[in-house]
């Protein structure tokens, strides 16, 4: 996928703006961009001083991606259930990582050991899909754990399923990302 900064910048707006219009905080409307109007899954991430503060995305381009954006921002704000509801006081030291997904790439591996010589760490994202259970993780995870067998382990984890885990009807996708976060372009969070 080819990296827009345009587009980053009018994506990192729009959730920043979303999440402040929630809390009663004004700022400029998000710059325009013809690709808002495509359909398009995204993953918004923020983060506060202590790390992770929120992370809500979709795996499909089934919307607009100005609706799909604007959407995980709130959610990623005062919905995700492993954090409280982002205050108005934590917005101003809060950062916004958008990833744009391209389309998933559904497989079936006989072997662990197959999927895992297949990835690229850094650069694929996996979901992963059994019955019931499903989970994915972004690519910027293998920044935390850049070994593919235990990213495998714990992605089946979060998943719910146990961590040596494996059978051929296991629903596999690979995607990539391409992502933008306000530090790359730090006047965006001054002008919000």
């Amino acid at each position: 996928m080819t990296r827009d900064d345009a587009l980053g910048r009018a994506l990192l707006a729009l959730a920043r703006g979303a999440i402040g219009q929630k809390l009663g905080v004004s700022g400029e409307g998000p710059p325009d961009h013809q690709a808002l109007d495509a359909p398009g899954a995204t993953f918004v991430t923020l983060f506060g001083a202590a790390g992770l503060r929120g992370c809500i995305g979709s795996l499909q381009a089934q919307r607009p991606l100005r609706d799909d954006v604007r959407d995980n921002a709130l959610k990623a704000a005062f919905s995700d259930p492993r954090f409280p509801p982002l205050a108005k006081g934590e917005l101003a030291e809060t950062s916004i990582e958008i990833s744009l997904l391209s389309q998933s790439r559904v497989m079936h591996m006989a072997s662990e050991a197959e999927l895992r010589r297949l990835l690229r760490p850094g650069i694929d994202g996996v979901t992963l899909e059994h019955g019931p259970h499903r989970a994915t993780f972004l690519p910027q995870v293998w920044t935390t754990l850049p070994d593919a067998a235990a990213f495998l382990a714990e992605l089946k984890r979060k998943a719910g399923l146990d961590a040596g885990f494996w059978s051929p009807q296991l629903n596999v996708g690979l995607y990539e990302v391409t992502k933008w976060r306000e530090s790359d372009f730090a006047p965006l969070r001054e002008l919000l």
